[in-house]
């Protein structure tokens, strides 16, 4: 039984160097997460909030006041509609981080979850990652 196992173990183990050596454009992935990107800024989100935050400072004070509570909340509208349109369109990117053959590191990004998982063997071909 011992032996049966220990040339079992001994094949494996020469199968999966033969296998990793014959493999010229493959990789070993060290971990893989998702991260949330912010979304891009816009016209729609600056033009949207300076009109609101203007409508607003302008229910504010009186005379010059008035005046300077519009330009006010237009500003803080601009700002703030430019943000909530970050995140709006905000997405989720999942990170694959793989050890090349020389042992660096390099991270690869990609919005659908990938197959993979930590301590795969992956081909790396161009620049894109793709399952064995």
């Amino acid at each position: 039984m011992k032996i049966q196992f220990a040339v079992a173990t001994f094949v494996a183990v020469i199968s999966i160097n033969a296998f990793a050596q014959g493999c010229h454009d493959c990789v070993t992935v060290n971990d893989v997460h998702s991260v949330k990107r912010k979304g891009e800024g816009g016209a729609t989100g600056v033009i949207g909030g300076a009109v609101v935050g203007g409508l607003l400072g302008h229910q504010i004070g009186g005379g010059t006041g008035k005046t300077l509570a519009t330009v006010g909340g237009a500003a803080a509208g601009a700002y703030a509609g430019n943000e909530v349109q970050k995140r709006v369109t905000s997405k989720t990117v999942w990170v694959t981080k793989v050890k090349m053959k020389d042992g660096s590191f390099r991270a690869f990004e990609q919005e659908a979850r990938p197959a993979w998982k930590a301590g795969q063997q992956v081909h790396l071909k161009d620049g894109v990652l793709s399952p064995l």
